[in-house]
């Protein structure tokens, strides 16, 4: 009978390109064709302004005309907005409208009156709270059987009681049209949040994927800028002092240097792009080209690491291996590889500087970007001097991964 009206939600529909992406439009919860609803209540009102009698200008069909009027505007007030009226304005409303109703067939003669009463507790059903929305219906009903009872006079019982019986039922349909429209509402809102929640992970995704981007460019291009860069400021200024020996010394190193950067930018490019990597084998590789032989040290049971676990502990000790090389040039350098039950360590460990330090300008990012790798692997990492034993004086970088 149409006694519910639909809301406008927000839906997912059929969108080009990624899932990333995508958007969300303007859309609408499944409902029953508006234009439908308003041809119904319009053939309502017309059907009583043909068919209801007595209807003039004065006395009763005067009564009987004003009193179409306010049920047709009552009848009318259910396609506003709910918005755009309160609960309690919405229960005085239909309140009134069903009392005008049952004035109208209680003097109106012939006619399709008793059709208000029908469609106005269809939409307390769905307008009004359960408890509302039975009362008024109840209401209705006697109120209609009264006035019907008293216009048409004993021995005409069977109508009145059968006429306020079904015009109760209708709230029946409008309570189950008010739940499959809450019931669809609700749906629709839980999509909603779904939506929201992927999109969320997904540019939550894509953050960490550029976090881990940076981290590998900075531990290409930072450290190997900043020790060439070191090496061409010590070039220049020996030019000053006319020792030709060691600026071509501080020029080969930083040739070398550059050698050594494009070697690095290529394993970091493998690394990106394979999804794992041999750990025992890139490490010890990475500490002999830092110039450490026979630095690697591999203690308990070896055993395969997923390949994000594998090249974060490889970025680490490229890490530790070149900050080493920058603030304790010419010492001993060792890297310590423990397989524990329940973890992972790796231990980079470099003793006191034996050769000349140059001032120069790092990143400032080094230590950082250990502490973020070990933090999205669920690690702990500690760095610090040594303070004890023969590399004391040194550095020493911890990291620890579970699993």
């Amino acid at each position: 009978m149409g006694y519910g009206r639909g809301v406008s939600a927000s839906v997912s529909g059929p969108h080009p390109g990624p899932a990333s992406d995508r958007e969300p439009g303007p859309r609408v919860v499944p409902r029953q064709d508006p234009r439908l609803q308003w041809a119904i209540t319009l053939a309502v009102v017309g059907a009583a302004f043909v068919t209801v009698r007595p209807l003039d200008t004065s006395g009763r069909g005067l009564l009987v005309a004003a009193l179409i009027v306010v049920n047709s505007v009552a009848l009318l007030a259910r396609h506003l907005p709910e918005a755009t009226l309160p609960p309690r304005i919405a229960f005085l409303w239909l309140t009134a409208g069903v009392v005008a109703a049952a004035a109208l067939i209680g003097v109106s003669r012939t006619g399709s009156g008793y059709l208000f009463a029908y469609f106005l507790v269809g939409h307390i059903g769905y307008r009004l709270s359960l408890r509302q929305a039975l009362s008024l219906a109840a209401l209705t009903s006697l109120l209609c059987t009264a006035v019907l009872y008293f216009r048409l006079g004993p021995g005409h019982e069977a109508l009145p009681w059968a006429l306020g019986l079904t015009i109760g039922a209708p709230v029946v349909a409008g309570m189950l049209s008010r739940s499959r429209q809450r019931a669809m509402e609700a749906m629709l809102s839980s999509a909603e949040s779904a939506e929201r929640a992927a999109r969320a992970e997904a540019r939550t995704a894509v953050l960490t994927e550029r976090g881990r981007i940076a981290r590998d460019v900075h531990d290409v291009l930072a450290h190997s800028l900043a020790g060439i860069n070191m090496q061409l400021e010590l070039a220049d200024a020996l030019l000053d002092t006319g020792d030709l020996e060691k600026v071509r010394a501080a020029n080969d190193k930083a040739h070398s240097m550059v050698k050594e950067s494009l070697k690095q930018a290529q394993w970091t490019v493998h690394a990106l792009r394979e999804d794992a990597l041999p750990l025992l084998d890139s490490l010890s590789a990475m500490v002999e080209s830092s110039g450490h032989r026979d630095a690697l040290t591999v203690t308990g049971t070896v055993r395969e690491l997923p390949a994000q676990v594998t090249q974060n502990l490889l970025r680490i000790a490229q890490e530790a291996l070149t900050n080493a090389a920058r603030h304790a040039p010419g010492g001993h350098a060792g890297v310590e590889l423990t397989f524990g039950a329940a973890s992972t360590t790796l231990r980079i460990r470099n003793g006191p500087a034996t050769g000349e330090v140059t001032a120069g300008v790092g990143s400032g990012m080094g230590l950082i970007g250990m502490r973020e790798r070990v933090a999205l692997l669920g690690g702990t990492m500690t760095a610090g001097p040594v303070t004890e034993g023969p590399d004391r004086g040194g550095w020493q970088v911890e990291a620890v991964i579970p699993g």
